[in-house]
């Protein structure tokens, strides 16, 4: 075991655990759906007090990209929304959403769509509300993802997104298993895979964790394919390229003490929870 790998251990007997839904539903306590239904308030609050879950849902047709498990689509549907179509390229979550939905009553309201973002199986102008929430840090081609969403959204209609930058404290997303904050900054991926694994060594869903979380490269290597390393200048890089002009941009910083942290150029990344954007398509 490598001196890194035993200090990103050692971190977890000093940095508290996470509370993260693939340790929650193992322990029996809560589903990843029902953790995503709970967290549905914390979304739409992202984009106050210019947007309100009735600006962005109530009457709509709504687009959940990245939905996972739909719990926060379901959430949508409890705000108002007409319908909402939940789109992952996970396959296995669609039975967890389905069932959520059943449970709630929302099942014909709702729908799961296993697809690539990159091009979904709907025509143009289709939805009225457009949601990338934590999914613009997960999909390989960002860009190409964003111009579907616009693509797919009605004249008038918004695209609303919200994302942790990489240099979050937790921005490695490997918190079901490392407790260390910022762990992607001083150390190496190859050390977080391996202190990973090490850690999630005889779970019962190990390998669905691992599967999600790493693959191989085209020379063999393994690396972190879950997260695209996305940050703040990258995306704003992405808003240039595209052409497309936010209605709204914002920065969320960690704790309103590290406001101040979080315009500092070179570190700021580090002490922002969210970046916030709204794009609204010209009627």
């Amino acid at each position: 075991m490598s001196i890194s790998v035993s200090l990103i251990k050692f971190g977890n007997k000093i940095f508290p655990p996470v509370r993260h839904p693939f340790n929650l539903a193992g322990e029996g306590k809560m589903s990843y759906a029902e953790w995503q239904f709970e967290k549905g308030g914390d979304t739409v609050a992202c984009y106050a007090p210019k947007f309100k879950a009735y600006t962005m849902f109530e009457n709509k047709t709504v687009l959940d990209m990245g939905c996972g498990a739909a719990g926060k689509s379901m959430y949508y549907i409890k705000q108002g929304a007409d319908r909402v179509v939940g789109v992952d390229i996970v396959r296995r979550y669609e039975r967890e959403a389905v069932e959520f939905a059943r449970k709630l009553g929302y099942q014909d309201r709702f729908s799961f769509v296993c697809a690539s973002a990159f091009d979904l199986p709907f025509p143009n102008n289709s939805f009225d509300t457009v949601i990338m929430n934590d999914f613009m840090e997960h999909v390989s081609d960002p860009a190409a993802a964003l111009v579907e969403a616009y693509r797919l959204i009605k004249p008038g209609g918004r695209i609303y997104i919200n994302f942790p930058p990489y240099y979050h404290p937790y921005g490695a997303h490997l918190t079901d298993a490392i407790n260390m904050p910022w762990c992607q900054v001083f150390f190496s991926e190859k050390a977080l895979i391996s202190a990973y694994r090490d850690l999630v060594k005889g779970l019962p869903d190990e390998e669905e964790r691992l599967s999600l979380r790493f693959s191989y490269d085209e020379k063999g290597r393994e690396h972190i394919s879950y997260i695209n390393k996305m940050t703040l200048k990258k995306f704003r890089r992405i808003l240039k390229e595209t052409g497309l002009t936010p209605e709204l941009y914002k920065e969320i910083p960690l704790r309103k003490i590290f406001t101040p942290l979080a315009k500092l150029p070179g570190i700021k990344e580090m002490f922002v929870r969210m970046g916030v954007c709204v794009i609204r398509k010209d009627a």
